[in-house]
């Protein structure tokens, strides 16, 4: 795939981080190899035409057709095959969790959230956490939470389940007036069998991490209550960092990782400790993406990592050998701070606040929910 920005290399530097910070060592952490969706698997979520014509894709045939072919889908020799597996990872996962084989689950590969149930769409072609979320539906869960922290608005993951009560998407993302994919916007709220079932947060560029915790709380924390999901899914893009090339927001790692944090204790709360998680965006592929998951695999898997721990030398060293025009960082943290002012709503608000204040106007009331009451 060449210079194409989402590059593998991301997860080969998480998964070395992780294990040489003994993360993957942690008592009752398992690393299982997932098998590939198989195409009654994908055709739950995606189109059998459109299978079709990604399978022909992968074997070397030139295509440009349902988001095939493009800069930023290009198409290549075994992208069916690697596409399926990345499903067949993140519908295990959730399916592991669902039947009680594991507490949390965590598909680093995953989140492919952009992907239409015909057509490709920025960077994905199979929408594997649609996929995961089926299975769980398919396996008797009667309500599943979708949160997408991705920096770019989980269009995919919302269009398929916009009509489906079951399924709460709630997506904090940048301005869709700034960032692809152009949707995401406050009065997306679900189609008419499933009204208050989209809750979209679009966040004004340059929003830090204080501004971006507010704006979690202020939504977050009261949708999923109101909804009691029985299974939390989340999909953990790191492109919120303040230093990806492809998005505006300015969110440290510390921040990321506080996010983590605020996910964990509310899947302990509104949904049993049931929580999934997927990888997703991201693409300062080793100064943000490699400690961000790492940090997301620790809150996973039990305590969360010290901000102020060291890098081990052998991993810089990979890390420089892979990617030696990147910048190279020391420690797990950004000298970030996970504090945040909770949203009070007031007579001369910022850019977030009114951001929030739009969210909170739109769905509030489909849960009973007072959107001028930051007790709610």
């Amino acid at each position: 795939m060449g210079d194409h920005p989402l590059d593998p290399v991301r997860v080969e530097l998480t998964m070395d981080l992780a294990r040489r910070l003994g993360v993957l060592d942690r008592p009752g952490v398992r690393l299982e190899r997932a098998a590939a969706a198989t195409d009654e698997m994908l055709s739950t979520v995606h189109d059998p035409d459109y299978i079709a014509v990604v399978k022909a894709a992968s074997t070397g045939r030139r295509l440009s057709t349902m988001g095939l072919g493009t800069t930023d889908n290009p198409t290549f020799a075994g992208m069916h095959e690697a596409s399926a597996l990345i499903a067949g990872a993140t519908r295990r996962a959730a399916e592991a969790v669902w039947l009680g084989e594991a507490d949390r689950a965590v598909s680093p590969s995953g989140g492919l959230h952009h992907a239409m149930p015909g057509r490709a769409s920025g960077f994905c072609v199979y929408n594997d956490p649609a996929v995961a979320i089926k299975r769980v539906l398919e396996l008797g869960a009667e309500r599943v939470a979708y949160v997408d922290i991705d920096v770019h608005h989980g269009d995919g993951v919302q269009s398929v389940f916009y009509d489906d009560p079951r399924v709460l998407t709630v997506s904090l993302h940048e301005s869709p007036r700034t960032l692809f994919p152009g949707t995401g916007f406050p009065d997306e709220t679900g189609g008419p069998e499933a009204p208050g079932s989209a809750v979209n947060v679009a966040l004004p560029p340059g929003t830090g991490d204080a501004g971006w915790l507010r704006a979690f709380h202020a939504v977050v924390p009261g949708v999923l209550r109101a909804f009691r999901p029985q299974l939390l899914f989340t999909q953990c893009g790191a492109d919120t960092y303040r230093h990806d090339p492809l998005a505006n927001l300015w969110l440290t790692v510390d921040g990321q990782r506080a996010a983590y944090l605020a996910l964990r204790d509310l899947a302990a709360e509104v949904a049993g400790g049931k929580w999934v998680a997927s990888g997703g965006g991201g693409y300062a592929l080793v100064e943000c993406v490699p400690r961000a998951w790492t940090h997301l695999l620790a809150v996973m898997t039990g305590e969360a990592l010290d901000p102020a721990l060291a890098l081990p030398a052998e991993w810089r060293d990979l890390a420089a050998a892979r990617r030696p025009d990147h910048p190279l960082p020391s420690t797990m943290t950004d000298g970030g701070s996970p504090d945040y002012a909770p949203w009070v709503p007031g007579e001369s608000p910022d850019a977030v606040d009114r951001t929030i204040m739009a969210t909170r106007r739109a769905v509030f009331p489909f849960f009973g929910l007072d959107p001028h009451d930051p007790r709610d």
